[in-house]
Parts: structure tokens; sequence; C-alpha cells
């Protein structure tokens, strides 16, 4: 008979013994406690990942009159269904936040955004990320009335002094892509940007103007409405900029899918890309590197943002002290054919 090994669950003095700390720094680590340096706290999460350690988590919160469950929450807009599970950066969110709690021995529940109020209310839970908040957020306002700890995933538009967020650096981001772009000779670098009530677009638009101005290039910005309908109106945007004279000889959008109007502007205008005009765009889509041709973009890392919000709400419900409530988040800039300048021969064609 052959001798079947029984798998056994890892234990804390296992985690300890890997990450060469003793098992009360593994216990701080794992609950979001103690005083321990960000160093440390990432090996340990490195080896209970490794080891597949999950912590049972639910006794204890139940011990500590918790519920050992956290909420992922997203903006609404009235009764507009929003299909947040489809757009790349709220799913790899959704996905990353969830791992991050089990590594921490919760559970991480994805909220609808068509709840009544009566539920954002009674829902148990221990803590709550609100994803995008919005000047008249109506979700946020119902969670602030529980009391219950809350980490926005942005900066809020109307920040109180006791807010907690998790952000990109969209400074850092935009000097990327843009140093990107003038790399390869672009000087007139238009920015199709979303009329929009959270403070993401704001953000982005500082960042862009700040760039512009520290290097005495033109302001080139063309504004549509987000909703209902964001593709068409992005496409109306794009086809203002490139009538202006001269034309941006650059296009950069902010919305996932914006890559993909950006290029349907450009061809109905007959201008060939890289040739003619260089697009870039924010999103996280896969598919921009099988477009035609595949698509610059710059990604906001939801991943990254998934696990700090989670990590910070832990903090926030086990009073960790000496938290940072506010963290930026660096992105990637991924370059590809459509930032990239055919190299000319000798007669002066590409």
């Amino acid at each position: 008979m052959r001798n079947l090994r029984v798998w056994q669950r890892p234990t804390l003095d296992a985690v300890a013994a890997r990450a060469g700390v003793s098992t009360a720094t593994v216990s701080n680590a794992l609950n979001g406690t103690g005083r321990l340096s960000e160093t440390t706290r990432q090996r340990v999460l490195a080896s209970a990942r490794e080891l597949g350690y999950a912590p049972a988590s639910t006794a204890r919160a139940l011990a500590r009159g918790g519920t050992g469950v956290l909420g992922l929450t997203m903006t609404t807009y009235g009764d507009l269904p929003v299909p947040y599970t489809e757009i790349p950066y709220y799913a790899q969110l959704a996905l990353s936040g969830i791992a991050a709690a089990h590594e921490r021995g919760y559970l991480l529940m994805v909220m609808p955004s068509s709840l009544s109020p009566w539920m954002w209310l009674n829902t148990p839970m221990d803590g709550v990320i609100h994803v995008d908040p919005r000047a008249d957020d109506p979700v946020r306002s119902l969670l602030r009335e529980r009391g219950i700890p809350m980490v926005c995933d942005g900066r809020p538009p109307q920040p109180h002094w006791c807010d907690a967020w998790v952000d990109t650096d969209y400074d850092a981001g935009l000097s990327l892509m843009l140093d990107h772009l003038t790399e390869a000779g672009a000087r007139r670098i238009g920015l199709s940007l979303p009329l929009h009530d959270d403070e993401y677009p704001h953000l982005i638009e500082r960042a862009y103007a700040s760039w512009c101005a520290e290097r005495d290039l033109p302001v080139l910005v063309e504004e549509y409405a987000s909703l209902p309908d964001y593709f068409t109106a992005e496409r109306d945007a794009v086809s203002r900029l490139l009538n202006r004279d001269p034309r941006p000889d650059a296009v950069i959008g902010v919305y996932s899918d914006s890559g993909h109007n950006i290029l349907a502007a450009a061809r109905h205008h007959g201008l060939r890309v890289p040739q003619d005009l260089l697009v870039a765009c924010i999103s996280e889509d896969s598919d921009y590197a099988t477009t035609t041709p595949p698509v610059t973009t710059l990604s906001l890392r939801p991943d990254r943002v998934g696990d700090e919000a989670v990590d910070l709400l832990i903090a926030l419900i086990n009073a960790r002290g000496g938290v940072d409530r506010h963290r930026l988040v660096q992105p990637v800039l991924t370059p590809r054919r459509s930032t990239r300048r055919p190299v000319r021969r000798g007669n002066g064609t590409p």
C-alpha cells in the first residue's frame, strides 16, 4: 500500500521560523498591530504566503466583538448600472483585495452598487474599502453614519482630517508618460479629460498642466461628459483636439477604453499611428498589447492599491499606532509601438 502523506495546516511557529522572527511578530504582522517596520511586515506576509498559512480569524474576530469580514464597496450613480467587474482596474483591485484579506485571516465581501440604504447600514462588516468616492457620494455618507473604519481607494473630493486613503501617484505617472512622449519627439501633447465629480480627473489635469508649465509646452485639453456614453463623447473630444491648428502630435487618455477611442478618432481623421500621431492611455487592459498598433499604457497598479488598502484598513480596525493614513502607489509605464516613431531612411521616408 502506497504511503500517503497527510497535509497538515502550517502553524504560526512555522511562519515565525521561516521569517526569522518571533510568533508575536508574526501575529502582529498578520493582524496589522504592533510597531513593525514595513520590511519586517512584508517578510512575514511573504513567509505566510509561501507556506500557505492563513489564520483562523472568525473565532478571533468574534472574541473581540467583530465579524472577520471586510467590505469592498463601489460608488453609485443613481440607477445607472456600472459593470465594475468588466473593467480591468476594478477587477484587479477586487482580486488583490481578496487575496490580501485572506492572507491576514479576513474575508472580503465585494458589494454590488445597487444595494438599498438599509443594506449599506446593516450588512455586518468590521471595516470598508470604498472605491472612487465622489463629491456627492451617497454610499460614503451612509457608511460614515455607521462609524466603522473606512479606507478610500482614491482621495475624497471633500477631504476630512480623519480620512484614510490609498491612491496612485499621478504626478509621477504623468511625468513618466509625458517624458516618454517628448523623448519620442512630441511637443504638442493633447489630453482628453472626463468631466466627473471624483478627484481622479482633477488630479490628472493638475499634474498634466504642471508638467507642461515647467517645460513651457502648450496645455491642450478637451473635456467630455463621462456619462452616460463616454465612448462617443471621448471620440468627439479627441476629434476636437485633432481639428486644432496646429494639431497635437500626441494624445493621451485617462480611462480604460481611451486608447481604443483615440485610435478610432485618428483613423477617422486619416492619421497614422505612430507616424502622424502618438497615442497613450492610462489602462490595465491587456488587449492593448494586440491592438493595431499596440498602445502604450500607464498602469495605476490596482494590485498594489488593493493590498495597501487592506493593510491600512486592518491597521485602523486594530487601532495600530503610527500609521500613515495617506498612501501613494507608484505607477508603471509599458511603452509600445503607438509611441515609437518609425526610423526614417536616408531619403526621408519611414
